[in-house]
């Protein structure tokens, strides 16, 4: 077992206190630190860093500090402290600008849509709010009305989007280490078994055959910008001081 590098440990300390705290103080922080939809109230800027560091169940937390540390321990170790943090934030802030276009262009479209029936703005804010319209005056289906109150009022939260880049660079600099699942026991290399499991959530995104509410763009985002840092770094042998 490889022995955690010191930013890895500070980042899951920071992530332990910040999914522990508020629940032993009864404190919720959804509001203020996860990433809400930008028309929404309580929508800040900040929250592109600070979902990073919420997690919506012991199970989220647990798996994406095991992947913190699993793939991101022998990034430390090649990149050192400033050069990993430097990548970390920048493909968790990056999912999070790519969760949130992609969530404005289907919220729009139905947006649109609304408005194309006559639906006023006014309306719809209230739509929003309260989660109840008259179907007889809205022909769209029930489950697209649902999409479009939960990209409004649904915040986004988990470090998934960081790991999935950090799992990309750990495939570019290792693209013959050995990996495999619960779920798929067989080890498989990781320039065949990470592409497979992006592929698997960009379906899932496209499809909505989605199993819970996971953030399938986020993850691909996250892998997307880790993809073009990692690649970009190991062409050019860039560095941060």
């Amino acid at each position: 077992m490889q022995k955690i590098t010191p930013t890895i440990k500070h980042l899951v300390i920071i992530n332990a206190i910040l999914f522990f705290g508020p629940l032993l103080l009864k404190m919720d922080l959804t509001n203020i630190l996860a990433l809400h939809f930008p028309k929404n109230e309580h929508f800040g800027f900040w929250q592109y860093a600070t979902h990073m560091f919420m997690h919506g169940s012991p199970y989220h937390i647990l798996f994406n500090m095991y992947g913190l540390w699993a793939f991101g321990t022998p990034l430390e170790q090649m990149w050192g402290r400033n050069k990993f943090l430097f990548f970390y934030f920048s493909a968790g802030i990056g999912a999070g600008i790519i969760y949130t276009l992609v969530n404005y262009y289907q919220f729009n479209g139905i947006y649109n849509e609304l408005i194309a029936f006559g639906i006023s703005p006014t309306e719809i804010s209230s739509i929003l709010e309260l989660g109840k319209y008259n179907d007889q005056l809205i022909s769209i289906p029930i489950e697209r009305m649902r999409e479009f109150y939960s990209l409004y009022n649904t915040p986004a939260v988990g470090a998934s989007g960081a790991i999935y880049g950090v799992l990309v660079a750990f495939g570019i600099a290792f693209p013959n280490a050995k990996l495999a699942m619960i779920f798929f026991p067989v080890p498989v290399a990781a320039k065949y078994f990470i592409p497979l499991i992006i592929l698997s959530d960009l379906f899932f995104g496209l499809t909505k055959y989605s199993i819970g509410n996971v953030a399938h763009f986020a993850h691909v985002g996250g892998a997307l910008i880790g993809f073009i840092i990692a690649w970009f770094w190991k062409k050019n042998q860039f560095k941060i001081l």
